[in-house]
């Protein structure tokens, strides 16, 4: 099952990062107009600030797989402790994102037969998390790190596979592909919270395309 998550994060290339979305059906149909679009990736994040909402995170996980099944592939993020690798795997999350790279988690990660997937800026951190067992490196934020930094890191790391997260959209995808990234992770451009509370999943599907194609032209 994991090689098969790997595959699929390497050929689909997009991650939608639902976060703090508490309402179940609200979930479901975000999620639903997400994967409408053409992405079937979908990570929800955990509220490092309120724990006592961390079933929120787990809830939305079973609710989006209830929902749409096989049709999506859900994994957990913001994760940062053992415990939270261990509430999202009993939720049934596949991979596990982290905005950092700690040797537990990632040790974790691999032992439970989910994909890691950690969060770093360096080259000697890209380096480590592999060496830790990391699946991809999570580089973030790529907005500010800029696709020439990622062409660089990538010129002497090919061989590693790395996702660019944190201000990336549908205009700036083709020139981070060019630039080695191998994925991408896309919040609040296309989850965004004001048109779920609206009601206009439309306009998630619309983003979603327009990532898709961005991806795949």
């Amino acid at each position: 099952m994991r090689e098969s998550v790997i595959a699929k994060i390497s050929e689909r290339k997009l991650v939608a990062i639902v976060r703090g979305i508490a309402d179940k059906e609200q979930c479901q149909k975000t999620a639903q107009a997400i994967c409408e679009g053409g992405i079937d990736l979908i990570e929800v994040t955990f509220n490092q600030s309120v724990p006592e909402q961390f079933c929120d995170t787990t809830d939305a996980i079973r609710a989006i797989r209830e929902h749409l099944g096989d049709r999506v592939c859900v994994g957990a993020g913001t994760v940062l402790t053992s415990d939270q690798v261990r509430l999202a795997a009993d939720a049934g999350a596949k991979y596990i994102i982290s905005p950092n790279a700690d040797k537990e988690v990632i040790r974790l990660t691999r032992e439970l037969g989910l994909v890691s997937i950690p969060g770093v800026f360096t080259a000697t951190e890209i380096v480590e998390a592999m060496d830790a067992g990391a699946d991809f490196a999570k580089l973030f934020p790529a907005g500010l790190l800029g696709s020439t930094y990622i062409k660089a890191l990538k010129a002497p790391l090919s061989h590693i596979k790395m996702l660019a997260v944190g201000g990336v959209d549908a205009t700036n995808i083709p020139t981070f592909l060019k630039a080695g990234c191998d994925g991408f992770g896309i919040g609040a451009t296309l989850a965004n919270k004001t048109w779920i509370e609206a009601g206009e999943y439309g306009k998630i599907t619309d983003v979603a395309r327009e990532l898709y194609n961005a991806v795949n032209q």
